[in-house]
């Protein structure tokens, strides 16, 4: 508010218009300072927007634990153990059948290990290219792969170290490293993938044309067979009889949905099974139980009144929030189409407690596990089918779904609470507007009327010293 110090000379200087006027002022704006004014009100439409945003987070993650309970893939886990996992490790994927069988590691898989005759330590090799070309060794034979080769050019001066960092700057298919010994320096090359396709050979182009010297003298250990430093595939039998190879040391497509990774080689047949996985299951129904008992705790606290204090929570009395925490409620309880030993979550160990969360009996839910087929058809229905609606977990899935969705509880509440905001800007824009228009009307009319009883005061002056004046003048 603008101030007015200098009004008030002409009412005598003890009427305090400032104060006079921001009081009509505050008046005005009292919908929206008040206790429980506009101000209030649009904090605390922002908090509850804030609180939708979490009770929707908390939904979501019920959503996905029931999603987990209601699909095939959830209840097909299984797991792969291994007799000697330092010798060979497995993995399993869901709906792997349960199997078992041997496997003898009989070779790791290799890269290729080349090294060149030793050279004069620090020195400059010669000038030519150097051809690296990708493929396979044979009986001393190369075969090229299907990789074009890579060429590299070596200057007069340039060094085996210069060389080194000219192969490794290339993106070469191999690792280029500097070996130092008694008799000098020696380039050693290393591919850098695994498996017998993984060979190279390099050759080269000498600008001098003696193969005896320059850069042809990298040709001795690094363009002929390898010998034991050839690349190699990792080898490995099945049962005793069938002989499976990899490039790497992982076999993917040897067992149907099994991987087993040749860790080193085995002395005697290592046993790997697959069999099923109920501590997963056990764990996504546990998960279960901390989602839901989640969502409905912060609902809980959310819709309670304090007798004690009076107080009552943020959505206490929104009867929707009641609604859906019922919702909620009601189909954790409902009844699934299966037709065996567990129709309710309660028949496995999941039972209610006071305040609505759901508690877990340890031992009765172990027992359940012990019948898979049963408990898969208590959250997914009779059917067995994850496309209907019929299981417990199903319908929790459906009812979290229709909650999040773009027409759900949550959108609709955003909104609602979107438009009280716009709403409240709205009518916070009406009534400052009022309270500038009073500010500038009161103003207006306190200078008006300083300026009159100014007028009137020094009339009052000159009236005064006019009859002090005549009384001198008569005496």
């Amino acid at each position: 508010m603008a101030s007015f110090s200098s009004i008030g000379v002409g009412l005598g200087g003890n009427v305090d218009v400032n104060a006079l006027i921001k009081a009509s002022v505050d008046a005005v704006k009292l919908p929206i300072t008040r206790p429980n004014g506009l101000n209030y009100q649009a904090k605390l439409a922002e908090t509850k927007i804030s609180t939708f945003g979490q009770l929707k987070s908390l939904v979501s993650t019920l959503q996905t634990a029931a999603s987990k309970l209601s699909s095939i893939t959830g209840w097909n886990a299984v797991q792969a153990s291994s007799s000697d996992d330092k010798s060979v490790s497995a993995t399993a994927v869901g709906g792997t059948v349960e199997t078992t069988f041997s496997v003898t590691v009989q070779q790791l898989a290799r890269a290729q290990v080349s090294t060149s005759d030793g050279l004069p330590a620090g020195q400059a090799v010669g000038a030519g290219t150097l051809t690296l070309q990708v493929g396979r060794w044979n009986g001393g034979n190369f075969t090229e792969g299907g990789t074009p080769a890579l060429e590299v050019s070596v200057g007069a001066g340039d060094t085996l170290a210069d060389i080194a960092g000219k192969i490794n700057g290339a993106g070469a298919a191999v690792t280029a490293t500097i070996l130092t010994d008694a008799d000098g320096q020696r380039l050693m090359l290393r591919s850098k993938a695994t498996g017998e396709e993984a060979g190279f050979q390099l050759s080269v182009t000498d600008t001098d044309g003696d193969p005896g010297a320059g850069l042809s003298r990298l040709a001795a250990g690094l363009s002929t067979d390898p010998g034991a430093g050839a690349a190699a595939d990792a080898l490995a039998q099945i049962n005793g009889q069938f002989n499976v190879r990899s490039a790497t040391n992982t076999f993917e497509n040897a067992v149907a949905g099994v991987t087993f990774k040749a860790e080193k080689v085995s002395s005697a047949p290592v046993e790997l099974s697959v069999t099923k996985n109920s501590s997963a299951v056990q764990k996504n129904i546990e998960d279960f139980v901390l989602a839901y008992n989640a969502v409905n705790q912060a609902l809980n606290d959310l819709t309670k009144f304090d007798k004690g204090t009076g107080q009552g929570g943020l959505l206490q009395g929104d009867s929707t929030v009641v609604g859906l925490q019922n919702s909620l409620r009601n189909v954790v309880e409902s009844l699934s189409s299966s037709t065996g030993p567990f129709q309710r979550l309660s028949d496995i160990g999941l039972g209610k407690i006071q305040g609505g969360d759901l508690s877990i009996d340890s031992t009765k839910l172990s027992e359940a596990l012990k019948n898979p087929d049963a408990l898969k058809a208590l959250f997914i229905g009779a059917d067995g089918l994850s496309t209907t609606e019929d299981g417990v977990g199903e319908k929790i899935k459906a009812a979290t779904s229709k909650l999040l969705s773009a027409e759900g509880f949550f959108a609709y509440k955003d909104a609602q609470l979107k438009d009280v905001l716009k709403r409240n800007a709205d009518e916070i824009k009406r009534v400052n507007a009022r309270a500038d228009s009073t500010e500038a009307l009161l103003s207006a009319r306190y200078t008006a009327l300083d300026s009159q009883m100014s007028k009137l005061n020094a009339l009052n002056a000159y009236i005064a010293q006019q009859v002090t004046t005549w009384n001198n003048n008569k005496g």
